[in-house]
Parts: structure tokens; C-alpha cells; sequence
């Protein structure tokens, strides 16, 4: 049973290839954070290893997929398959901002060798855009394994930017687009799957966007939505649009963006968030905005600021977020987007 949630269009298509042997070597898993990515990685890895895989051909039609049952399944659920690597951004335990050279060499090496298991090698690379970053030496490293991979090998590359991925790895791979769940369906989903309360799956369906990665975390954790709530604080607080504050703030962001990339990214998705709601209470459009719990600090906020102002806003933060992932000097990224930040 695929563990993903809101990727049908993928499921079937993924399904089909398991039963006719078709499955690709290298695919491109994109789509905004938290959407699922992961979780379909890991649902493939689990397939392509499951005790049943052998008899995905006999299955109907639409059926061929994990178990999570078995031994292979419940060990890629734990992180522990033999034949299972995972690549992340800074994941050779130094201070990285990028898919390293070294952590490619080291995945040609794992893939080299036979599978213990006797299944399938996988490898996933989660943050692929980073591999482009610099002189690009991951990337190439990682072209000819894409090129002419061993038999038996799955190669899952994972990214918020599918344009920041370079053309010749692109092009050897499989696109898998993971779209943003509808409201009512994650809504629906944390009511049946997760035992929200009906109220409150609404409100975190309305705030995750369509991401059911942050919903689940939010209705696990209460430190998620408190987080939210700080940063919202801070966008707020007159005090912060003073420009040495902005300054300070920046700093800041930019001090944790070696330590913590994702966590940067969506701090800028919050203020983006924020900001469009802003821009749609001001143009008459209240019934859209994200940040419904916050109707009446957003319409206070409209009515002190200019709706182009707004929009440029918006874009200055669009232009940081392909900087950075462009490897560009933070602090500097991060400093001249809070130039640009709305007086209200």
C-alpha cells in the first residue's frame, strides 16, 4: 500500500510500470516542500525491494506497490535496508550548503557494489538542485552513473527547483511533478487517516497549502504551529520595520541558512504567505487568504500600505528564494530583500 497521499496521477502511472517491468533507472521527483517527495522515494524504495516484487505481474491492474509489511518494507521504513542510501544537503557532516563531490563518490562506490540484499540498489538525493552549486562537480560526477547505470539500480532525485537542476542530468531522468493536494482532500485525509478533529484538519489544510508533510507535522507537534505564530509576530511588530532591525533580522536568517537550508526557505514562504494575504484583503479578496486566524491583523496591515508596494514585495522575496538556491552570498541575498520590505 503507497504510503503517499494526493499523488494519484503518479501512483497509477508508477504502478503500471512495477507491473510491466518498465520502471526507470533515474527520476526527478519535484514539487514544492513537504508535498510528499520523501515519502515517495521511499514508497519506490520499498517497491522495487518488497518480498511480493516478483509477483507484481500477476496483480490487476493498479495494485503493484509496497506491502509495508515485510521484512525488505519494514526495513526502508526504519532507515536501516542494506541496499538503501539517502543523500541530503550537508549530509558528510560538515557545514555544507550543497550536495557534495565526495557524498556522490561515495554513493558510486555503495552502488558498485552487489546488493546485499538482493534486491534493488537505491540512492536518494534529497535537495538535487545543489548539485549544480559551484563549479557543478556533483552534478558531473553523478552523469555518468545516470548515463550508464549498473542493472538493478534506482537512482530518486529530489528538488524544490526543477529549473535549478542542470539540463543534462534533467534529461536522464523521469519526471515525477508532485502537485499540491486540494483543501478539502488533506482536510479529508487528517480527519480519516490521522484522527484530527474536523475544525482543526480545516485550519491546518487551509495553512499547509496543499503540503501534507507540514499538516501532519503540525498536528503532531504543537511547536510547529507555535513557531508560525512567533514569525507572524514578527512581521507584525512595528518595531521590526525599522531598517536596522530588518538588518539584524537578516543577519540572523542568513547566520542559520548554512545550518538549516529548509528552514531558511520557509521562513521566506511564511513572509511570502503573509504578504499575499495582505495583497488579497486589500484588493477585496479576504475569503482566499491563507491566514485566516489572522483576519484582523492582515486588514490593519492592508490599510497602511500601498498594493504596489506589496507586489514588489512579493517579488524581491520570489528573487531571494532563486538566489539562495542559486548559492548566493546569503547575508547579501537576505539584506537586500528586507530593503524592499513594506512600511505599514
Amino acid at each position: 500500500m503507497w504510503q503517499t497521499v494526493g499523488q494519484d496521477h503518479l501512483l497509477r502511472q508508477l504502478s503500471g510500470s512495477l507491473q510491466a517491468g518498465r520502471l526507470g533507472h533515474a527520476y526527478l521527483l519535484a514539487g514544492p516542500p513537504h508535498v510528499g517527495k520523501m515519502t515517495l522515494a521511499l514508497d519506490l524504495a520499498a517497491a522495487v525491494n518488497c518480498a511480493g516484487a516478483n509477483d507484481y505481474s500477476s496483480l490487476p491492474d493498479g495494485e503493484a506497490g509496497p506491502c509495508w509489511q515485510c521484512d525488505p518494507c519494514s526495513r526502508v521504513r526504519r532507515g536501516v535496508h542494506a541496499d538503501l542510501s539517502v543523500l541530503t544537503v550537508g549530509g558528510d557532516s560538515r557545514v555544507q550548503t550543497r550536495i557534495s563531490i565526495e557524498q556522490i563518490r561515495d554513493a558510486e562506490n555503495f552502488l558498485s557494489v552487489t546488493p546485499v540484499e538482493g534486491g534493488w540498489k537505491v540512492i536518494v538525493i534529497d535537495g538535487a538542485e545543489t548539485l549544480s552549486a559551484g563549479q557543478g562537480e556533483s552534478a558531473n560526477a553523478l552523469l555518468k552513473t545516470l548515463e550508464e547505470p549498473p542493472e538493478r539500480v534506482l537512482l530518486l532525485l529530489l528538488t524544490t527547483e526543477e529549473q535549478a537542476i542542470l539540463p543534462t542530468i534533467r534529461s536522464r531522468c523521469r519526471l515525477l511533478a508532485l502537485k499540491p493536494m486540494p483543501g478539502d482532500a488533506l482536510a479529508e485525509y487528517l480527519v480519516s487517516r490521522r484522527g484530527a478533529a474536523p475544525e482543526r484538519a480545516l485550519r491546518l489544510a487551509r495553512l499547509a497549502r496543499g503540503c501534507p508533510g507540514w499538516a501532519i507535522s503540525a498536528l503532531a507537534d504543537s511547536a510547529v504551529l507555535e513557531a508560525r505564530a512567533a514569525e507572524l509576530d514578527r512581521i507584525i511588530d512595528p518595531e521590526a520595520a525599522a531598517l536596522d532591525q530588518r538588518f539584524a533580522y537578516a543577519n540572523t536568517l542568513a547566520g542559520g541558512f548554512s545550518r538549516d537550508r529548509e528552514s531558511v526557505r520557509q521562513t521566506l514562504y511564511l513572509w511570502q504567505g503573509w504578504w499575499r494575504d495582505v495583497l488579497l484583503v486589500k484588493e477585496g479578496a479576504p475569503g482566499h487568504v491563507q491566514n485566516a486566524d489572522r483576519r484582523g491583523e492582515l486588514e490593519a496591515m492592508a490599510q497602511g500600505v500601498a498594493s504596489e508596494d506589496v507586489v514588489e514585495f512579493l517579488k524581491r522575496i520570489q528573487a531571494t528564494l532563486a538566489a539562495l538556491d542559486a548559492n548566493a552570498n546569503p547575508r547579501l541575498a537576505l539584506e537586500s530583500m528586507m530593503l524592499g520590505a513594506p512600511a505599514s
